[in-house]
């Protein structure tokens, strides 16, 4: 069966070297180039995958994933950063190569913004490339302020991490619960990925209700699922097979499960098999 990790990062500095503008550093064990991610997805079985520019590291540069995406023959697309002030030039070469969206972290100041003007234009120039928002965020609350933006933006959204619920604040939390609203209400599409971001440890078992509850509430025709590889920032060893085998224990069902890691981002991102 065809199969999509739909979220992941790439990082090479024989190609490209860190940018400026990033949010943050990445450590020497955090790197991880796109050929390794290709054989990583082979080694577990997965066809596809999506690279997404995290701003930490290369910045808003979106370079080194184009040039993945262009060696990838296929098997990668890529979600990027997009700069108010971008040349038109540069956002027809970043759609022609592969980018099938823009993202927006809503707790880091140095990208590009989703409120005010700035983000007005971004959603815009979205809307024109036929691309998707996705959007992250540490804080409960800065989901409950992007909601209208979102209802109103008129492309895709896609939600990352499961919306990073804080497990100790329980399943009512308000950040959480408008984000399950937000699912039962709209065609939204939530990403199943980070549990390790949730969870302390392996495997990841007390982040299962919240992941369930986000399956009942977009129901699996509206999810899909990423690893988050190399695992920028985790808190301790973090492995690819228990994050898969965390999916598979929420969601047992085979069929369910071609729906989010198959049917959903082959129709999102515009794959094929």
């Amino acid at each position: 069966m065809p199969a999509v990790d739909c979220h992941a990062h790439a990082f090479d500095l024989t190609r490209q070297g860190w940018g400026g503008d990033r949010g943050f550093d990445i450590q020497p064990n955090e790197l991880g180039t796109a050929p390794q991610f290709l054989d990583l997805l082979s080694c577990h079985g997965f066809t596809h995958g999506v690279l997404i520019n995290p701003l930490g590291g290369y910045g808003a540069d979106n370079t080194y994933m184009l040039e993945a995406i262009a060696a990838s023959a296929g098997r990668l697309k890529g979600v990027a950063l997009l700069p108010d002030g971008t040349p038109e030039a540069e956002v027809r070469r970043m759609k022609d190569g592969g980018i099938v969206g823009i993202r927006f972290n809503l707790d880091f100041p140095t990208s590009p913004p989703l409120h005010g003007p700035a983000g007005a234009r971004s959603l815009a120039r979205a809307r024109e490339a036929g691309w998707i928002a996705q959007v992250h965020y540490h804080h409960g609350e800065s989901i409950v302020a992007a909601l209208p933006l979102l209802r109103a933006a008129g492309l895709p959204v896609v939600i990352d991490h499961c919306g990073r619920p804080e497990l100790e604040a329980g399943l009512d939390q308000p950040g959480f619960r408008a984000l399950l609203d937000y699912g039962r209400d709209s065609d939204a599409v939530i990403k199943l990925s980070g549990a390790f971001r949730l969870s302390r440890h392996a495997p990841y078992r007390d982040a299962d209700p919240y992941v369930a509850a986000l399956v009942e509430a977009f129901t699996p025709d509206r999810c899909i699922w990423g690893s988050d590889w190399p695992f920028l920032r985790a808190r301790e060893r973090t492995d690819y097979g228990p994050l898969l085998a965390a999916l598979h224990r929420v969601l047992p069902d085979a069929a369910a499960r071609e729906k989010v890691l198959w049917a959903n981002p082959a129709r999102l991102f515009g794959f094929k098999a």
